[in-house]
C-alpha cells in the first residue's frame, strides 16, 4: 500500500495488522517522513552497523556468563534506553552547535521534534515491556498471569522488532541530516563500552573474550560508520560538520544494479520527426525513373 505523505505511518496499517507486530513496528518505528536510502551499498552498510550494535547494546557476555535471562536482557536494555534518551538529544545538539554557522535551528525544527517523539515513543516501549514482565513474574493470579502473558508477548515482539528499525534509522535522524545515525551509533556504542574498559570488568570472561566482546562490537560498528560517512561525502556531498540547508540536492534513490537505464520520460528508442512529419527512420518513397538519372540519381 502506498505510503500517504504527512501520515506517520503512511497509512500502510489495517485492522489485520494488529495481529502481527512485526508490520505495525515497521509502520510506528520506521515511519513515513523517514527519507528513502540514497544508495544500496550505503543500505547494506547500514544493516551490518545494526547487527554490530546489537552486539554492543544486548552484550553477548549475557548469554554467555549465565544464560538466557530475560529479565536481565530487559533491565540492560531500559538502561540503555535510558542512556539514549539522554546521550542523542545531546549529541544532535552538539552537532547543532557546529551547524550554526550554515542555517538555523528553525530550519531542522520539524525533523527534531519527531526524531524526539519516536526517541520517546521507544523509551516507553521499553519500560511498559519490563513493568509487564515484572508483573508477570510476581503473580499468582491465573487470569492476570494469560492476560498480562499475552499483552506482554506482543509488546515484547513490536518492541523487539522497533529496535531494529531504530538501530538503523536511529530514531528518524536521518531526516535531520544523513550522517546522524552513523555518528550516533559510533557514540552509543564506545558510551556502551567505556565503563567495563574503565572498570576492568570483564564479566567473568578470559582477558581474550573480554578484549574481544567489549572492544569488537564498538570498533566494527566506527569502521563501518565511517565507511558510510565517507560514502554519503564523496558520492553525494553530504559532510558530518555542514548544515542540512548547506548541502547539494539529493538525487532520488539509485536504481537496483542490473536495471536497465531509462530516460526520464518518452520513448527510450524514439527520434525526432523530420520536417514534415516524415519519420527520418521511415521507408522513403523512390523517386520516378529517369534515363539520365536513374533513381534519382
Amino acid at each position: 500500500m502506498a505510503r500517504t505523505r504527512g501520515s506517520w505511518t503512511g497509512g500502510t496499517l489495517t485492522a489485520g495488522s494488529v495481529l502481527k507486530p512485526q508490520d505495525v513496528a515497521r509502520a510506528v518505528f520506521h515511519p513515513a517522513w523517514i527519507p528513502q536510502p540514497l544508495d544500496p551499498s550505503v543500505e547494506r552498510l547500514k544493516r551490518l552497523r545494526v547487527i554490530a550494535g546489537a552486539v554492543a547494546s544486548l552484550g553477548v557476555y549475557t548469554f554467555v556468563e549465565g544464560g538466557f535471562d530475560l529479565t536481565e536482557l530487559l533491565e540492560n536494555a531500559m538502561t540503555a534506553a535510558v542512556v539514549l534518551l539522554f546521550l542523542t538529544p545531546l549529541t544532535v545538539g552538539v552537532m547543532l552547535w557546529v551547524w550554526r554557522r550554515g542555517g538555523t535551528v528553525r530550519q531542522l525544527r520539524t525533523p527534531l521534534l519527531r526524531s524526539l517523539a519516536l526517541l520517546v515513543l521507544f523509551v516507553g516501549c521499553v519500560a511498559a515491556v519490563l513493568l509487564l514482565v515484572r508483573t508477570v513474574n510476581a503473580s499468582a493470579n491465573v487470569a492476570v498471569i494469560i492476560g498480562f502473558g499475552m499483552t506482554m508477548l506482543w509488546l515484547l515482539a513490536f518492541t523487539a522488532h522497533g529496535a531494529v528499525r531504530v538501530s538503523g534509522n536511529f530514531f528518524g535522524t536521518a531526516a535531520v541530516h544523513r550522517c546522524l545515525p552513523p555518528l550516533l551509533a559510533m557514540v552509543t556504542s564506545w558510551l556502551v563500552a567505556v565503563p567495563d574498559l574503565v572498570t576492568g570488568d570483564l564479566h567473568g570472561l578470559s582477558l581474550t573474550l573480554g578484549i574481544v566482546f567489549i572492544l569488537g562490537a564498538p570498533v566494527t560498528v566506527t569502521a563501518i560508520a565511517l565507511l558510510e560517512m565517507r560514502r554519503l561525502k564523496r558520492r553525494y556531498g553530504i559532510r558530518l560538520n555542514a548544515h542540512p540547508a548547506a548541502h547539494p540536492p539529493v538525487p532520488g534513490p539509485v536504481p537496483p544494479a542490473g536495471s536497465p537505464h531509462l530516460p526520464p520520460q518518452g520513448n527510450p528508442y524514439g527520434h525526432p520527426r523530420a520536417p514534415g512529419g516524415q519519420h527520418p527512420y521511415a521507408p522513403h518513397p523512390r523517386p520516378p525513373y529517369h534515363p539520365q538519372q536513374p533513381y534519382g540519381g
